[in-house]
């Protein structure tokens, strides 16, 4: 069968777990659906190509590497972390200005400007003001609103009793009723007006304004990486990858580069005389279970790998409606693994005088 392999080495990549989420982990090989993006960026495709995929290959080691993460906390905070104005905070951005930042992990205060650097006077001058106009806001609550609702709530209950001694319907039941819809319409007006007045003159503007916090994480890093790539699709789709091959650019992150050291058309067989592939795989788990390739056994377990459920793709009319649902792949990733059947997806292919085992995912 004619399939295209491409080999290609990597310094570093971190091919991430898309659950974690403390800590970046990594696959040990990427994953089907990143390699297929990857093809899909560097043929310049804006729809799906069908395609299927066998991923081999080989790391190093492997290491941790920290980064400083940036979380926008879910409400602004005075006395920590680091006050920022956002740039637009209509729109999913996360571009933002920089206020200040807290020196100390507690008794801080940016609007007392206690224990603080001052990045930005002016915005900070601009969330004092904003402090200064909820205060006032608060105060007026408590105090004047708070007497004048005190009273309406005292005169709507002196009419309540009237008019249970009233003839419903009659001339005075029915003043007093207007009365009693005059004095509620008041009542929201001036709780509506207040409303109003701070959700413009406070709530809106405060909520430009965000407590951003750092922390130390980590990567996972795979080093000196070797993989071997087969593809299986349509002929046009494999001669446009063959001929844009030298656009991949990174599989993984944006800055795990990548070097293609082959990139050729081959006839794959199915031979099926016994050998041990010389790379770790992701191998199919219908062909463990059925025999078709065996990983190495001991005593306490039949198959030897790590069993994955890894993405492939995705509906493309239900990601029109905001929902990307990838079918999964059940995978075994072993690194000692040989054939003894090949299948209509499981074919064996020669790489520099070794043999390997191509499963298509």
């Amino acid at each position: 069968m004619r399939a295209l392999r491409i080999v290609l080495e990597q310094a570093s990549a971190n091919y991430r777990k898309e659950e974690t989420m403390l800590n970046k982990m990594t696959y040990p090989l990427p994953p089907v659906s990143t390699v297929i993006g990857a093809l899909h960026a560097a043929c310049g495709y804006t729809e799906y190509h069908e395609m299927d995929i066998s991923i081999q290959g080989k790391y190093g080691v492997m290491t941790r590497e920290p980064y400083t993460d940036y979380c926008f906390l879910n409400s602004t905070m005075d006395d920590r972390g680091i006050l920022v104005k956002m740039k637009n905070a209509a729109l999913l951005s996360t571009a933002y200005d920089k206020v200040a930042s807290a020196k100390k992990s507690m008794g801080n205060s940016f609007r007392n400007e206690i224990t603080i650097q001052v990045h930005n006077r002016q915005l900070l001058g601009e969330y004092q003001a904003l402090k200064e106009v909820s205060d006032q806001i608060k105060e007026f609550k408590s105090g004047k609103m708070a007497a004048v609702l005190a009273m309406v709530k005292t005169r709507k209950a002196t009419l309540a009793k009237k008019k249970k001694r009233l003839v419903k319907g009659s001339e005075k039941y029915q003043r007093i009723e207007a009365r009693e819809k005059e004095i509620k319409a008041r009542e929201k007006k001036l709780k509506d007006g207040v409303k109003s007045y701070e959700q413009e003159h406070y709530t809106k503007p405060i909520s430009q304004f965000r407590s951003l916090t750092t922390s130390l994480k980590f990567y996972e890093v795979l080093h000196e990486i070797k993989l071997v790539l087969h593809i299986r699709a349509e002929e046009q789709t494999l001669q446009d990858i063959y001929e844009h091959i030298y656009e991949l650019k990174a599989i993984g992150r944006s800055e795990d580069f990548v070097n293609v050291k082959e990139v050729s058309f081959v006839e794959l067989s199915q031979e099926t005389d016994y050998f041990e592939n010389p790379y770790a795989a992701y191998i199919a788990l219908k062909h463990i279970r059925e025999e078709k390739v065996y990983t190495k056994a001991d005593d306490s377990r039949v198959i030897t790998g790590t069993k994955y459920y890894l993405n492939k793709n995705y509906d493309t009319e239900k990601a029109k409606t905001g929902v990307r649902e990838f079918c999964k792949v059940p995978v075994i990733y072993t690194s000692e693994h040989s054939i003894y059947e090949t299948a209509e997806d499981l074919f064996v292919d020669e790489l520099e005088g070794q043999k390997l085992i191509v499963n298509f995912l």
